[in-house]
């Protein structure tokens, strides 16, 4: 496998996170001094599902290349 594959797949699943999670606190109508009160746990949440997901689909790969290699 290429080794850009992981980086990749790590910054897309990230941004799309980023960009879903972003969308729906600029839409939720919240009036706070500071947005950052709002952005920082996001962005820790969308980190923390990002490695998850990552991890998930790195398995189930592995797991089918070692399948089909058998």
């Amino acid at each position: 496998m290429n080794k850009a594959t992981g980086p990749l797949r790590r910054a897309l699943i990230y941004g799309l996170l980023s960009y879903i999670g972003l969308v729906l606190i600029n839409n939720s109508s919240l009036e706070l001094p500071n947005m950052w009160l709002a952005y920082l746990p996001m962005f820790v949440l969308v980190y923390g599902v990002t490695q998850w997901a990552d991890r998930a689909i790195a398995s189930r790969s592995a797991a089918n290349n070692s399948d089909s290699n058998d």
